[in-house]
């Protein structure tokens, strides 16, 4: 049996990884100008992250409807009290769709942002103009990117959290599929405090590694136009698979 290809490809992923662990070092060092550092940090939290709120909104206001209905659907029982419907959709939007669920779709939105811009500037050699200058590029460009994001996601988090539960006292409302006392008694029964914090947490990692991995991507880019499109969906790729990898390891440190 052949195992060059699987060696290769072993070898491969060995010099990636090594490659992106050295990418970091470059990210993670002090910047030369602090106020500098500070407003692109800043605009990066405008572009990433308060620009991404109304997709989030949406997004959760539907999930959330979604939920409840199928909660309702699928638990309908005398043996199961009927506040079951809001604290089943509240513990399933703090576990998994406002963190894991909600940053799958961000490493769509802002991971191929990200890759796509970082992409072109090195295409464009503007990159190779702020080495020659002598300028971390690296530092420059993805720091204010990584910290931005990071800083903001929390919020990102809070307003997914918010709206899918609003979603599903919109179908309590406008529909009489269960009531909206009990949908809001379930919401309140049994709350764990811990479940909001470990949403939160697991979010951080998450908007870390889009971050990182998308700036990654872009900033190895070697070609032109073709090669930024690749490299934005290697970035999306890529980005899911670690969020999903993470997802696991986290769940298991946090709730066991």
């Amino acid at each position: 049996m052949n195992f060059q290809p699987q060696k290769m490809l072993l070898i491969n992923s060995i010099s990636t990884f090594g490659k992106y662990c050295l990418f970091l070092g470059q990210i993670f060092r002090r910047p030369n100008r602090w106020n500098v550092f500070f407003k692109r940090t800043v605009f990066e939290i405008t572009k990433l992250g308060v620009d991404s709120i109304p997709l989030v909104i949406i997004i959760s206001l539907f999930i959330g409807s979604v939920i409840a209905i199928q909660m309702q659907l699928n638990i309908s029982s005398p043996l199961i009290p009927a506040y079951s419907v809001g604290l089943a959709t509240r513990d399933i939007v703090l576990l998994e769709f406002s963190n894991s669920i909600l940053c799958l779709i961000l490493a769509g939105k802002v991971g191929s942002n990200i890759a796509s811009e970082i992409g072109t500037m090195r295409v464009t050699e503007q990159i190779d103009a702020l080495d020659i200058m002598g300028v971390n590029s690296a530092n420059f460009l993805v720091l204010p990117k990584v910290i931005g994001f990071i800083f903001f996601m929390p919020v990102l988090v809070a307003f997914c959290i918010g709206t899918s539960l609003l979603g599903g006292f919109l179908v309590a409302i406008f529909t009489d599929l269960f009531p909206v006392s009990r949908y809001i008694y379930g919401i309140q029964a049994l709350f764990n405090e811990w479940y909001v914090w470990y949403g939160f947490i697991k979010s951080l990692f998450f908007a870390f590694i889009i971050a990182t991995i998308s700036s990654f991507c872009g900033y190895y880019v070697k070609g032109g136009a073709l090669e930024v499109g690749k490299a934005s969906t290697d970035a999306v790729v890529t980005s899911s698979i670690m969020i999903l990898l993470m997802d696991v390891i986290l769940t298991k440190l946090l709730l066991q």
